[in-house]
Protein backbone atom coordinates (compact mmCIF):
# COMPACT_ATOMS: atom_id res chain seq x y z
CA UNK A 1 0.00 0.00 0.00
CA UNK A 2 1.00 3.57 -0.43
CA UNK A 3 0.82 4.28 2.86
CA UNK A 4 3.84 2.57 3.68
CA UNK A 5 6.30 4.27 1.80
CA UNK A 6 4.50 7.78 2.34
CA UNK A 7 6.93 10.30 4.00
CA UNK A 8 4.16 11.43 6.56
CA UNK A 9 0.34 9.94 7.37
CA UNK A 10 -1.95 12.45 8.67
CA UNK A 11 -5.33 11.33 10.24
CA UNK A 12 -7.80 14.83 10.11
CA UNK A 13 -9.56 13.75 13.64
CA UNK A 14 -11.98 11.51 12.90
CA UNK A 15 -10.25 10.00 9.97
CA UNK A 16 -8.17 8.04 13.05
CA UNK A 17 -11.30 5.95 14.26
CA UNK A 18 -12.31 4.79 10.08
CA UNK A 19 -8.12 3.73 9.35
CA UNK A 20 -8.24 1.77 12.79
CA UNK A 21 -11.66 0.23 12.41
CA UNK A 22 -11.24 -0.12 8.52
CA UNK A 23 -7.82 -1.16 7.98
CA UNK A 24 -8.04 -4.77 9.38
CA UNK A 25 -10.33 -5.32 6.56
CA UNK A 26 -7.80 -5.27 3.95
CA UNK A 27 -6.20 -8.04 5.82
CA UNK A 28 -8.48 -10.47 7.22
CA UNK A 29 -6.08 -12.86 7.68
CA UNK A 30 -3.94 -10.82 9.98
CA UNK A 31 -3.77 -10.24 13.76
CA UNK A 32 -5.67 -7.05 13.57
CA UNK A 33 -3.64 -5.39 16.58
CA UNK A 34 -0.39 -6.05 13.88
CA UNK A 35 -2.48 -4.73 10.96
CA UNK A 36 -2.71 -1.47 13.23
CA UNK A 37 0.43 -1.63 14.15
CA UNK A 38 1.72 -1.44 11.17
CA UNK A 39 -0.41 1.34 9.19
CA UNK A 40 0.02 3.56 11.93
CA UNK A 41 -0.46 7.71 11.41
CA UNK A 42 2.58 9.91 12.27
CA UNK A 43 -0.11 13.00 13.05
CA UNK A 44 -3.35 13.05 14.59
CA UNK A 45 -4.74 17.09 14.10
CA UNK A 46 -7.77 18.43 14.13
CA UNK A 47 -10.53 19.45 16.10
CA UNK A 48 -10.31 16.39 18.27
CA UNK A 49 -14.46 16.33 19.00
CA UNK A 50 -14.89 13.27 16.44
CA UNK A 51 -11.75 10.85 17.26
CA UNK A 52 -13.24 8.04 19.82
CA UNK A 53 -10.98 8.19 23.17
CA UNK A 54 -10.06 4.25 22.51
CA UNK A 55 -8.45 5.01 19.49
CA UNK A 56 -6.47 8.00 20.23
CA UNK A 57 -5.09 6.48 23.07
CA UNK A 58 -4.05 3.29 20.49
CA UNK A 59 -2.36 5.49 18.48
CA UNK A 60 -0.60 7.84 21.30
CA UNK A 61 0.97 4.71 22.63
CA UNK A 62 2.51 3.65 19.02
CA UNK A 63 3.84 6.93 19.50
CA UNK A 64 1.64 9.28 17.00
CA UNK A 65 1.79 13.26 18.07
CA UNK A 66 -1.80 14.36 18.75
CA UNK A 67 -2.61 17.55 17.67
CA UNK A 68 -5.66 19.64 19.41
CA UNK A 69 -6.72 22.73 17.39
CA UNK A 70 -9.52 22.93 18.50
CA UNK A 71 -9.20 27.04 18.69
CA UNK A 72 -9.37 27.70 15.59
CA UNK A 73 -13.20 27.01 14.21
CA UNK A 74 -12.14 28.78 10.82
CA UNK A 75 -10.74 26.43 8.96
CA UNK A 76 -11.67 22.15 8.49
CA UNK A 77 -9.76 19.62 9.85
CA UNK A 78 -8.72 18.68 5.88
CA UNK A 79 -7.13 21.96 6.15
CA UNK A 80 -5.41 22.03 9.37
CA UNK A 81 -3.66 18.98 7.86
CA UNK A 82 -2.32 20.14 4.85
CA UNK A 83 -0.91 23.26 6.34
CA UNK A 84 0.83 21.37 8.88
CA UNK A 85 2.25 19.02 6.03
CA UNK A 86 2.90 22.47 4.29
CA UNK A 87 4.60 24.11 7.09
CA UNK A 88 7.10 21.07 7.51
CA UNK A 89 7.68 21.02 3.55
CA UNK A 90 10.80 23.33 2.79
CA UNK A 91 9.95 25.71 -0.04
CA UNK A 92 13.02 24.28 -2.29
CA UNK A 93 10.53 20.63 -2.06
CA UNK A 94 6.83 21.95 -2.17
CA UNK A 95 6.82 21.57 -6.37
CA UNK A 96 7.40 17.81 -5.46
CA UNK A 97 5.31 17.34 -2.58
CA UNK A 98 2.16 15.41 -3.78
CA UNK A 99 -0.61 15.17 -1.39
CA UNK A 100 -3.00 12.03 -1.43
CA UNK A 101 -6.41 12.67 0.42
CA UNK A 102 -8.62 9.31 1.11
CA UNK A 103 -12.25 10.15 2.48
CA UNK A 104 -12.79 13.50 1.39
CA UNK A 105 -15.94 12.90 -1.10
CA UNK A 106 -18.94 11.29 -0.52
CA UNK A 107 -21.37 11.88 3.15
CA UNK A 108 -22.56 15.18 3.71
CA UNK A 109 -22.27 17.72 0.70
CA UNK A 110 -20.91 20.96 2.78
CA UNK A 111 -18.13 18.80 3.73
CA UNK A 112 -17.46 18.07 0.36
CA UNK A 113 -17.48 21.80 -0.57
CA UNK A 114 -15.59 22.70 1.94
CA UNK A 115 -12.61 19.57 1.14
CA UNK A 116 -12.97 21.33 -2.36
CA UNK A 117 -12.12 24.35 -0.98
CA UNK A 118 -9.61 23.42 0.36
CA UNK A 119 -7.76 23.21 -2.80
CA UNK A 120 -8.15 26.55 -3.75
CA UNK A 121 -6.66 27.94 -0.47
CA UNK A 122 -3.67 26.06 -1.04
CA UNK A 123 -3.69 26.04 -5.20
CA UNK A 124 0.48 26.10 -4.46
CA UNK A 125 0.34 22.18 -3.86
CA UNK A 126 -0.87 19.17 -5.82
CA UNK A 127 -3.44 17.84 -3.52
CA UNK A 128 -5.70 15.00 -5.03
CA UNK A 129 -8.76 14.01 -3.43
CA UNK A 130 -9.79 10.45 -3.72
CA UNK A 131 -12.97 8.55 -3.21
CA UNK A 132 -14.54 4.75 -3.92
CA UNK A 133 -15.68 6.59 -7.47
CA UNK A 134 -13.28 8.89 -8.61
CA UNK A 135 -10.17 11.74 -7.77
CA UNK A 136 -10.51 15.60 -7.93
CA UNK A 137 -7.84 17.98 -8.14
CA UNK A 138 -7.45 21.33 -9.10
CA UNK A 139 -6.00 23.03 -12.38
CA UNK A 140 -4.58 26.38 -11.52
CA UNK A 141 -4.44 29.04 -14.42
CA UNK A 142 -1.09 29.96 -13.68
CA UNK A 143 0.13 27.70 -16.47
CA UNK A 144 -0.62 24.55 -19.32
CA UNK A 145 -1.32 21.42 -17.58
CA UNK A 146 -0.33 17.70 -18.67
CA UNK A 147 -2.04 15.06 -16.88
CA UNK A 148 -0.95 11.39 -17.36
CA UNK A 149 -3.52 8.90 -17.89
CA UNK A 150 -2.99 5.72 -16.34
CA UNK A 151 -5.38 3.94 -17.94
CA UNK A 152 -5.11 0.60 -15.92
CA UNK A 153 -6.30 2.80 -13.11
CA UNK A 154 -8.50 5.59 -13.68
CA UNK A 155 -10.60 6.37 -17.04
CA UNK A 156 -12.66 6.77 -19.31
CA UNK A 157 -14.99 9.25 -18.02
CA UNK A 158 -13.64 12.75 -16.63
CA UNK A 159 -14.87 16.48 -16.21
CA UNK A 160 -13.61 19.72 -16.01
CA UNK A 161 -15.56 22.07 -14.22
CA UNK A 162 -14.70 26.01 -13.26
CA UNK A 163 -16.03 26.60 -9.83
CA UNK A 164 -15.99 29.72 -8.19
CA UNK A 165 -16.08 31.97 -11.82
CA UNK A 166 -16.20 31.41 -15.47
CA UNK A 167 -13.96 30.39 -17.15
CA UNK A 168 -14.19 32.16 -20.92
CA UNK A 169 -10.86 30.72 -22.94
CA UNK A 170 -10.40 27.21 -22.10
CA UNK A 171 -8.65 24.24 -24.72
CA UNK A 172 -8.15 21.03 -24.24
CA UNK A 173 -6.51 17.70 -26.32
CA UNK A 174 -6.83 14.71 -25.53
CA UNK A 175 -10.40 14.43 -25.01
CA UNK A 176 -13.55 12.85 -27.50
CA UNK A 177 -14.98 16.29 -26.55
CA UNK A 178 -12.21 18.47 -26.46
CA UNK A 179 -12.50 22.34 -25.70
CA UNK A 180 -11.64 25.21 -28.32
CA UNK A 181 -11.37 28.28 -26.55
CA UNK A 182 -14.77 27.52 -25.33
CA UNK A 183 -16.71 29.60 -22.61
CA UNK A 184 -17.95 27.45 -19.66
CA UNK A 185 -19.95 28.40 -16.49
CA UNK A 186 -22.36 27.44 -13.66
CA UNK A 187 -25.48 28.36 -15.21
CA UNK A 188 -24.33 27.47 -18.90
CA UNK A 189 -21.60 25.03 -20.20
CA UNK A 190 -19.69 22.92 -18.27
CA UNK A 191 -17.66 19.41 -19.81
CA UNK A 192 -18.71 16.42 -17.58
CA UNK A 193 -19.47 12.95 -18.92
CA UNK A 194 -16.50 13.80 -21.20
CA UNK A 195 -14.02 10.52 -21.93
CA UNK A 196 -10.56 10.63 -22.47
CA UNK A 197 -8.78 8.77 -25.87
CA UNK A 198 -5.26 9.11 -25.07
CA UNK A 199 -2.22 8.54 -22.04
CA UNK A 200 -2.01 12.40 -22.07
CA UNK A 201 -4.72 15.07 -21.42
CA UNK A 202 -3.85 18.92 -21.64
CA UNK A 203 -5.69 22.01 -20.28
CA UNK A 204 -5.28 25.62 -20.51
CA UNK A 205 -7.71 28.01 -19.42
CA UNK A 206 -7.93 31.63 -18.04
CA UNK A 207 -9.64 30.06 -14.89
CA UNK A 208 -8.84 27.83 -12.24
CA UNK A 209 -10.48 24.49 -13.36
CA UNK A 210 -11.12 21.38 -11.08
CA UNK A 211 -10.39 18.12 -12.78
CA UNK A 212 -11.91 15.22 -11.95
CA UNK A 213 -11.32 11.46 -13.55
CA UNK A 214 -13.22 7.94 -12.93
CA UNK A 215 -11.57 4.94 -10.89
CA UNK A 216 -11.68 1.81 -12.05
CA UNK A 217 -12.18 -1.07 -9.70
Amino acid sequence: MGARTAKLRVCADGGGNRLFDEIPQFFPEQNPIDVRNRYKPDVIKGDMDSIREDVLDFYAKLGCDAINESHDQDTTDLHKCISHISNLTPESEKSNLCILVTGALGGRFDHEAGNINVLYRFSNLRIILISDDCLIQLLPKTHRHEIQIQSSVVGPHCGLLPMGQPAFHTTTSGLKWNLDDTEMMFGGLLSTSNIVTGDIVSVQSDADLIWTISIKH
